[in-house]
């Protein structure tokens, strides 16, 4: 059975940092991409960042972009997002998910698994 934990959220003051993890179980990560999603209350689920299943490349949205680092250790078989300088807008529950053979995407549609989302609030 393919399980995607993410965890590492929490209540952070802006300007602060957290690093989020992507567990994966059932399957090898090193065959799979990675996003990165988050969806604020009462928006729709977007893309944050990916990374290719080869580790070749890595993508982010441009709100993001300077502040975000996305990495993987296939040992470990996690993917883990770091943020940093959060903002209030970067607040939402945060997604992973896996895509097998992936180049990494921002599109919801193109991958097969899905954790169940760990809250992240930016506020003062």
């Amino acid at each position: 059975q393919v399980q995607l934990v993410e965890s590492g959220g929490g209540l952070v003051q802006p300007g602060g940092s957290l690093r989020l993890s992507c567990a994966a179980s059932g399957l090898a990560l090193d065959h799979y991409a990675i996003g990165w999603f988050r969806q604020a209350p009462g928006k729709e689920r977007e893309g944050v960042s990916s990374i290719s299943s080869s580790n070749a490349s890595a993508t982010y949205a441009d709100s993001v972009k300077g502040r975000f680092t996305i990495s993987r250790d296939n040992a470990k078989n996690t993917v883990y997002l770091q943020m940093n300088s959060l903002k209030p807008e970067d607040t939402g529950v945060y997604y992973c998910a896996a895509e097998i053979y992936g180049l990494g995407s921002s599109k919801a549609y193109e991958y097969d698994y899905w954790g169940q989302g760990t809250q992240v609030t930016v506020s003062s």
